[in-house]
This record gives C-alpha cells, sequence and structure tokens, in this order.
C-alpha cells in the first residue's frame, strides 16, 4: 500500500485487513503511523517513491499493490506547478520497481474524465495511470469522479461553501454534469479489486447512481443539513483562477489544493460505461446515492468518528523536519519564547485541556490576533485557522491542528506542534505537563528557526504580541484547567450520591 497516510488509504488499510489480507504500507515517515489503530497489524516499510532505491526491498514479495498517492500541489523551484512532472516520476519508478518484484496486480485509483483537453490535474491523473497500465504488470485503474464522505476534499469544499454563502455567486462550472461516489463504495471496489483476474489490464469508470450539477450538489447538501436551499448565479467573469481563490478564502481549503480542483470542474465528469459489474458486482444493496452519502458524512462528523480527512495530507512547501533537539541548535539562530505555571490543577486536567486545544476551543488568548492571522495565511495561500481538528477531543501524531500539525504526542504529559502556517522560517509550540506537588507545573516554549533577514524582521515584529498571546495563552490554559476539573470533580460527586 502506497499513500496509507492519505484519505482513502487510511480507510482501505483495515479493510483489507479485515478481508484477512497481510498488509505492508511503504511510508516516507514511519512516526505518521505512530497512532494509528491498525499500526501493529500491518508490516511498515520506510522509502519514497522518488527514490527508486528504496522500493525494492518493499515490494519484495508482495502480491498486489495499491498505488494511491497524489502529489497536487508540488512546485519545482521556479515557482511553477509541478505535480505532473513528480507524479510521472513516481509513477515510472513503481512501474519499474513493481515488474522487477513480479507483483502480480497494481490497483490505482484515479479520476473520471472527458477526452480531449484536460486541465493539469486531470492530465496527470490519466498519465499515471497509462504508465502503469503500459508497465508489464496487470492493472486496473479505477477512475472516480467526486468522493463524497466524511472529510474528503469534495465534500469539504460543498461543505463549507453551502454553509458560509446564503447566496452563491459561481463560476459557470456549477452548471456542469458530475457523478459524485461515496467513500465507502470506493473502497468497496478497491478491496475487491485485489482479486481480480491476471488478465485484466484496462480502466474502469466508477461513480454513484446520480449525475447532478455542482449547484444541485451544494443544494442536496443544504438540505441534508438543515438548511435553507442557496440561490446560485452563475458568473461568466468568475474564471477559474479567481474562483479558487474564493474557495480559498471561504473554506480551509489551500490554494495550492483548490487551484488544481477547480481546474478540473471545468468539464463535465460523468461515468461513460459501467463495465465494472462484470468483474464486481454492486454493493449489497446498491451504490450509494448522494444524499444518502451526505447524510452519511454528517453522521459521522456529529459522533466525532471521521476516519481520516484531506487535513491527514501533508502541506506542500510546509516544513517537512522534525524540530531538533536542543543540543543540534548550537551554532543556529533560534529564537523562543518560554511560558511556566504552576497551577493546584491535576496533570490529567491540565491535559485535556492540551489536548482539546484548537478547532472549536480555540486557542486561549486574544481570538481576534489568532483570526487575523488565519485569514492573512490564507490570503497568501496558506491553510489558515479553519482547517480545525478531526476530532474534538483527542489528537493523533500527524493529525491537522488548524495551521499547525502535530508532530509529537505524549498523551497525558506533552504536545509538539510544527507550524504550517507560511513563515520566513520554521516554527514549533511545544506544550507539557508535569506533576507538581498538589498540582502541576504547565510549560509553553514557541521556538522559531528564522530564514534570512525575512525571518529575523518577522520574528521582531510580532515580539510585542508574545507577551499578551502568549502569556494570556499560558495563563487561560492554566486557568480553564482548574475550572474544568473542579466541575468534573463536582459532577462525578453528584452522580455517586445519587
Amino acid at each position: 500500500m502506497t499513500g496509507a497516510t492519505g484519505y482513502i488509504g487510511g480507510r482501505l488499510v483495515p479493510r483489507l485487513l479485515d478481508a484477512g489480507y497481510d498488509v505492508r504500507v511503504l511510508v516516507r515517515d514511519a512516526g505518521r503511523l505512530a497512532d494509528v489503530p491498525w499500526a501493529a497489524d500491518v508490516e511498515v516499510s520506510v522509502g519514497d517513491l522518488d527514490r527508486f532505491e528504496t522500493l525494492a526491498s518493499a515490494f519484495d514479495g508482495v502480491e498486489v499493490l495499491y498505488y494511491l498517492v497524489h502529489s497536487m500541489g508540488a512546485k519545482h523551484s521556479s515557482g511553477q506547478l509541478g505535480f505532473e512532472a513528480t507524479e510521472r516520476r513516481a509513477a515510472t519508478n513503481v512501474a519499474t520497481a513493481a515488474k522487477a518484484a513480479n507483483i502480480r496486480r497494481i490497483v490505482y485509483l484515479g479520476g473520471l474524465h472527458p477526452d480531449g483537453e484536460l486541465s493539469p490535474h486531470l492530465r496527470s491523473r490519466a498519465e499515471v495511470g497509462r504508465i502503469l497500465l503500459e508497465s508489464g504488470v496487470p492493472t486496473v485503474a479505477l477512475q472516480a469522479g467526486v468522493v463524497i464522505g466524511s472529510g474528503s476534499t469534495s465534500f469539504e469544499m460543498v461543505r463549507h461553501l453551502t454553509d458560509v454563502l446564503p447566496y452563491m455567486p459561481a463560476p459557470r462550472w456549477v452548471r456542469n454534469f458530475i457523478q459524485p461516489i461515496a467513500v465507502r463504495d470506493v473502497l468497496y471496489y478497491l478491496v475487491a479489486c485485489a482479486e481480480l483476474p491476471d488478465e485484466v489490464n484496462r480502466t474502469f469508470d466508477i461513480g454513484g447512481p446520480d449525475v447532478l450539477r455542482y449547484g444541485q450538489m451544494m443544494n442536496g447538501y443544504a438540505v441534508e443539513a438543515g438548511l435553507h436551499q442557496r440561490p446560485i448565479a452563475p458568473l461568466p467573469v468568475l474564471t477559474p483562477w479567481l474562483a479558487s481563490q474564493w474557495v480559498n478564502l471561504v473554506t480551509p481549503i489551500p490554494r495550492a489544493l483548490a487551484v488544481p480542483i477547480i481546474a478540473s470542474l471545468q468539464y463535465d465528469c460523468v461515468v461513460h460505461e459501467h463495465d465494472i459489474e462484470k468483474y464486481i458486482p454492486d454493493p449489497d444493496g446498491g451504490l450509494t446515492g448522494y444524499r444518502r452519502a451526505v447524510r452519511l458524512a454528517l453522521d459521522k462528523m456529529k459522533a466525532g468518528e471521521v476516519e481520516t480527512s484531506w487535513q491527514d495530507s501533508a502541506v506542500r512547501g510546509a516544513p517537512s523536519d522534525p524540530l531538533p533537539s536542543d543540543p543540534n541548535w548550537s551554532g543556529h539562530t533560534v529564537f523562543t519564547d518560554v511560558r511556566e505555571r504552576h497551577t493546584s490543577a491535576a496533570p490529567g486536567d491540565v491535559w485535556r485541556v492540551i489536548e482539546g486545544i484548537g478547532g472549536q476551543n480555540g486557542w486561549y488568548s486574544f481570538p481576534l490576533a489568532w483570526a487575523l492571522r488565519g485569514w492573512a495565511d490564507k490570503v497568501v495561500g496558506g491553510v489558515g485557522l479553519r482547517r480545525g481538528r478531526r476530532n474534538p477531543d483527542h489528537l493523533a501524531a500527524g493529525d491537522a491542528l488548524d495551521f499547525w500539525r502535530v508532530e509529537d504526542i505524549n498523551r497525558g504529559s506533552s504536545l509538539r506542534l510544527r507550524a504550517e502556517m507560511k513563515v520566513p522560517g520554521s516554527a514549533w509550540l511545544e506544550m507539557s505537563v508535569t506533576p507538581d506537588g498538589d498540582g502541576s507545573l504547565y510549560r509553553q516554549r514557541a521556538v522559531f528557526f528564522p530564514k534570512g533577514l525575512s525571518g529575523r524582521l518577522y520574528w521582531f515584529s510580532i515580539l510585542p504580541f508574545h507577551g499578551i498571546i502568549f502569556n494570556g495563552m499560558a495563563n487561560e490554559i492554566t486557568e480553564t484547567a482548574v475550572t474544568q476539573g473542579s466541575t468534573r470533580r463536582e459532577q462525578a460527586d453528584a452522580s455517586a450520591a445519587a
């Protein structure tokens, strides 16, 4: 399995395990799997599709290879979008290594697309499929359109556009036809593809039972979410580029991801054949309709049971190296802001506040300043604060948290976040709690490695706000821990008395 830390891959692995398969996952960073519930049930191989020499050992003994990676949003050093070149190189490496390892089958998930000229995103998806189909290894390339499920990019874009905008000035593509498919049906097909006959080497279109205009998808969501249907006015002047900027500002989807997605919506993306039913029958009860898929996604969100999210994917251009250990700072410019608070709250009460930070709970200090920083990040193409968090109460290594990423978590004691907002350097925020007499010691540290003069100027420009933001954050976290801990004990005593 490649792409096991992504939206589809993270859901497919446990389903393959349930089906009785032995699974090996190829990841660049094994730490991303530290808190994944199925991590102990798979074999982990560390490697990179861009580095051909790492693939031989990963592919050795494999019968079926799932190719579920996508480099959309990658850039060349020249600044031009370069995910096509990145994907071509990775697919070629995989095709060559799979043939050399005598892999029996490749299963690839690509995108529905019309004939003729395509957007770079759809063109790249189609080219990857062609490379794998010509590899000499029997390949099935599933071509899906908009995937609807809790946490999927397409669902989140529809959800936020509909939730935020009572009236939708939209580009002409809202009138294009789309055939969405529920994520459960995509996973059903992917699992079944492992047993296809060896002679099958082709593409298959997959889609749900409904063919809709994008505007109908938005209003279908509105009905299921209990909202009024939104008036939608197609505007011919709203180009794909302008539309992607609009999506970047009013949804959590960052511009690097919105641009290629919006470009792909310029076409009708519908199923042209349903030949897959000759090999894989429809799931019991039939394929899932759009409205039901939305309803299921909303139920998962309300229950806090979102398995994976588009947020799980790494942000291109954001720092990916972990925070070096303190001795390694020697000789480097580094700025820190350290705050400590002694509190009467128990360590467990402080930890609950730390692990619940961000998302709906906010950052416990100067909300306007955090909001402005989030909007500034969105304006320059970053992820912004509205990305939120996948689970309201629990965090795991690799989770997105507003414009941070969970780099390390020692549950009950420490949390380290790596910044994914646009900054001239690399930044981390650490929060920890240790027992201290009858209470706790809360420690908070912000670390910034500046890049050039702009990094130094950035740090000193925000320095006056640190006393307000970080000082207030430390105070409010410890005070909230005291209040919530007291309330929790009172409720427990009342329940015991009853």
